[in-house]
């Protein structure tokens, strides 16, 4: 279908095109007005309101009623490849020819909404641009000015599609992960569960005993997995909560070792351990740094290989941890995925891929940092650090 256009020259992205009653457009302190269309009175672009225009951080396109473009800003160019000034005063199917899902034009499906007075715009939609080199997606909201029921102006936020096709991953990958972790515990729980109702007499106490160890420890695997996913929903909502307290940081990687020894996973000739010098006062959340030392060397026994060591020492601002293996170690070219979500490396053993991404986040949170480099055994080196304080009465 084509489009005629009657206007006057626009203002767009702080020049002016064409001209007006014999006078160049867009002189100093002067904006350029749209003509005037039957079905609503003449936008004017001022230079100030296009320079807003383009500082805007979405792609935004304004016309006026009968669709004429007096607004391109900078960022709807740049996603487009179309030049700012030769969109003003086009009609916006000549400038952003845009078609649904179906092949149907954008501009001539929407044409009952824009005549309805009391709708005010379109939601979030997928849209495809025709470009002149490649179709390109497009997330298009639209939203409709009127006076008095009578359309104005419209105007739509163009937005890539990228961003949002990467989130969905991130839940597909997500959801995915949960999947697959909770389905091997689950069965194992279900099929000792069964197997101890149903034949309980036939067995020995040992081999009940075991049954029942099995199934209290993928329990476990279970707990921790919904942990987890717990923390990783408050640390991307911001809503890391700390409950410090002066504690010992050399008393927790105790407990945590022993309980890693107590429960099997492994034994103590697997643990070198040296605590350096002595610790100012920290004030920390005991829970916190503890579930960080459990993702380090949950990590550095289930990916790398030899032996954990754990070094502690004390420094002139806080204290300092690192925790070493003998494995292959984290290629440089890795380093900076390390600590994002469901990083899990080459070998893409079990877990979610989440804990060194968590641990990342509780240590910022207490103010500190953690790093990864290769040990002197070859192997990866986790080394995080912790400033002192003490608590702050009021």
């Amino acid at each position: 279908m084509t489009h005629t256009v009657t206007s006057a020259p626009t203002r767009v992205g702080g020049q002016a095109t064409g001209e007006t009653n014999g006078d160049v457009a867009g002189q100093a302190g002067t904006a350029a007005p749209s003509a005037a269309t039957d079905e609503g009175p003449a936008i004017a672009v001022t230079p100030a309101l296009a320079v807003a225009y383009d500082g805007l951080p979405d792609a935004v396109v304004v016309t006026d009623a009968a669709g004429v473009v007096v607004v391109f800003n900078a960022v709807a160019a740049g996603l487009t490849n179309i030049d700012q000034r030769a969109a003003a005063g086009r009609h916006v199917t000549e400038v952003l020819p845009l078609v649904d899902e179906r092949g149907n034009d954008w501009w001539e499906a929407s044409d009952p909404g824009r005549r309805l007075p009391r709708v005010t715009g379109q939601p979030e939609r997928r849209l495809t641009f025709a470009g002149p080199a490649q179709d390109h997606d497009f997330n298009v909201t639209v939203r409709y000015t009127r006076d008095a029921g009578r359309l104005v102006r419209i105007a739509l936020c163009l937005r890539d599609t990228a961003s949002r096709e990467r989130i969905e991953r991130n839940r597909s990958d997500l959801v995915a992960t949960v999947a697959h972790e909770l389905r091997s515990p689950l069965t194992s729980v279900k099929g000792f569960t069964a197997t101890l109702l149903a034949k309980w007499e036939r067995f020995t106490d040992e081999q009940k005993k075991l049954m029942l160890n099995t199934v209290n420890t993928d329990a476990d695997r279970v707990t921790r997995l919904l942990t987890e996913l717990l923390d990783v929903s408050r640390i991307d909502a911001g809503r890391i909560q700390l409950r410090k307290q002066i504690a010992d940081p050399k008393a927790i990687l105790r407990r945590v070792l022993a309980g890693k020894i107590a429960s099997g996973t492994a034994g103590a000739d697997r643990f070198i351990v040296h605590e350096d010098g002595e610790l100012p006062e920290m004030w920390i959340d005991p829970d916190k740094i503890e579930q960080v030392l459990h993702n380090l060397v949950d990590n550095a026994l289930r990916h790398g290989a030899g032996t954990v060591t754990v070094v502690v020492c004390g420094t002139e601002t806080g204290a300092e941890v690192s925790v070493a293996d003998e494995g292959e170690g984290v290629p440089e070219s890795n380093a900076s995925r390390v600590f994002t979500k469901f990083w899990r490396g080459a070998s893409r053993g079990n877990g979610t891929g989440l804990g060194l991404y968590i641990a990342k986040a509780l240590i910022e949170a207490h103010g500190g940092t953690i790093t990864v480099g290769r040990a002197p055994s070859g192997g990866a080196e986790f080394r995080f650090t912790l400033p002192a304080g003490a608590p702050v009465f009021t």
